[in-house]
């Protein structure tokens, strides 16, 4: 507990939580997330994460002396169940903010209502990139930053010309490999194949035949995180397809649920848990002292999470209140030191990243091959600052 109570991110503004100590009303952060639906695997892990925030600033005395509480929605990982959450967090709970861990249709869905709401949000999943709101910040991968280093590893090193993409048929699925299929383009590469199953899919079997057909050197997928991973990553191996497989919507808890089903597939992310430094290590202890065995495995959707909310509790500490104009102008300054280093969100409300590309062990652990510190997002929101 102690060990737990002492780990705070170390923020690049010195914040000091707990101002003052006088009663107040708690500050709320509404948390959508897939509960249910195709993020339903990931979901708990994103739930402890953003509870061990809270937990961790309380009992440092709260922001500006008044505590943090979460506001937890499904959205039911798509766009009729974010609009639900979403209207019932801004105009009914009147959270103050949003820290949100969701699929592409599922903020698509409730942007909006942020924009209509005037109410600050942390976008925390990775994601096909180019939306923009003035409201909406994201400390999580775009295209930009996670794909090069998959196609560079096939191409360089795997001697791959040949390509075969496979997807979710949504905003995420589609913009991702659009942008690879560019990538492996401009790089000499062709793309053999490209085929999209709906986002609550199931049955590869069609895509499988056609991948067959296509013979290409390489497979790269972009599916819904959670369930579609696991479906179509057993259903690739049930077929004996041994090719080189990099998934670029995996995150480490979805590949420990796969088992050996997931063994070397090369992921891109900007958090691996088994990242050595101090303060990795911190919130490893931390999350296991408070949770336990049912500890779900910190993950690459996890961790932004948890980044989130320090970063939600830094602005308002540096506004001096939770007014949400003033909170919006302290996101793109704000630099927080957590598990995957110093994030911060300044680049047309994005954040240059350190990516690790890396492969999955039978365990469901992940070997890192390479990394690329300092990753720019490149232009995402031209009309906002940054």
């Amino acid at each position: 507990m102690m060990k737990m109570r002492n780990l705070v991110l170390s923020a690049s503004l010195s914040l000091a939580f707990g101002a003052t100590a006088h009663a107040a009303d708690p500050i709320k952060i509404g948390v959508p997330v897939g509960l249910s639906g195709a993020n339903s695997v990931v979901a708990p892990s994103v739930v402890q994460a953003a509870e061990l925030a809270v937990e961790e600033i309380n009992a440092k005395g709260g922001v500006l002396g008044r505590k943090l509480a979460l506001e937890i929605a499904d959205d039911g990982s798509g766009a009729q169940g974010a609009q639900r959450a979403y209207d019932s967090l801004v105009f009914q709970k009147k959270v103050d903010a949003i820290v949100a861990m969701e699929t592409s249709a599922a903020r698509n869905a409730g942007l909006p209502i942020i924009n209509r709401g005037k109410v600050p949000m942390i976008y925390t999943s990775f994601y096909e990139g180019r939306s923009c709101s003035p409201w909406m910040f994201v400390n999580a991968w775009v295209p930009e930053q996670q794909v090069a280093p998959v196609v560079d590893q096939f191409m360089g090193k795997e001697g791959a010309k040949k390509f075969f993409l496979i997807g979710s048929d949504y905003a995420f699925g589609r913009g991702m490999l659009e942008f690879t299929r560019k990538y492996i383009q401009s790089k000499g590469g062709t793309v053999v194949g490209e085929e999209y199953l709906p986002m609550d899919g199931s049955d590869w079997t069609a895509v499988i035949s056609k991948l067959r057909s296509a013979n290409p050197d390489a497979l790269i997928t972009s599916t819904a995180g959670g369930a579609p991973n696991v479906t179509l990553t057993k259903q690739l191996r049930a077929a004996g397809i041994k090719i080189p497989y990099g998934n670029l919507a995996v995150d480490e808890g979805t590949a420990k649920t796969m088992g050996g089903d997931a063994e070397g597939i090369y992921i891109s992310a900007s958090y691996l848990s088994s990242l050595d430094n101090p303060a990795n290590k911190k919130f490893l202890e931390a999350a296991k002292a408070k949770f336990g065995s049912k500890l779900e495995t910190p993950n690459e959707l996890s961790v932004p999470q948890y980044e989130g909310i320090y970063a939600y509790a830094a602005a308002v500490q540096k506004a001096g209140s939770t007014d949400a104009a003033k909170v919006v102008k302290e996101l793109a300054k704000v630099s927080v030191q957590g598990p995957r280093g110093t994030i911060t969100m300044n680049k047309q409300h994005h954040a240059p990243l350190t990516m690790y590309l890396g492969r999955v062990k039978r365990d469901g652990s992940v070997e890192v091959i390479n990394t690329f510190p300092n990753v720019d997002p490149g232009a995402q929101c031209p009309r906002l600052p940054g």
